[in-house]
């Protein structure tokens, strides 16, 4: 099992996450986060850290697309570590549908 970040943290980008992460398994987009499904240890410590609930295990249903997402994406960005702020609007944009198709960007982040 690997936990994997989901549509929702799509123009979010809450990082509250990456700071209780024990082995350094977030990588930066632009506006949205991915977890390396290789690197992650499966600890959940994670999880709930999540304002936006978009961190979800691969064993749910129809979670292989979420884990190639977040395969390709995180050898592609670079790794982050610290709190950063969230995006400006994402209070406004959590639980909103669509947001693949709205925001992503495969641009990568500052990592840090």
């Amino acid at each position: 099992m690997t936990y994997v970040v989901t549509e929702n943290c799509i123009a979010c980008k809450y990082t509250d996450c990456v700071e209780v992460c024990p082995v350094d398994c977030f990588y930066e987009g632009e506006n949205t986060l991915v977890i390396h499904p290789d690197e992650c240890i499966d600890c959940g410590v994670c999880e709930p850290e999540c304002p936006a609930d978009a961190i979800r295990p691969d064993t749910e249903p129809d979670m292989e697309k979420w884990v190639e997402f977040n395969r390709k994406y995180s050898e592609m960005w670079p790794v982050i570590i610290s709190k950063k702020d969230p995006m400006p609007d994402a209070d406004e944009r959590d639980g909103e549908e669509g947001k693949m198709e709205k925001y992503f960007s495969e641009a990568p982040g500052e990592g840090g």
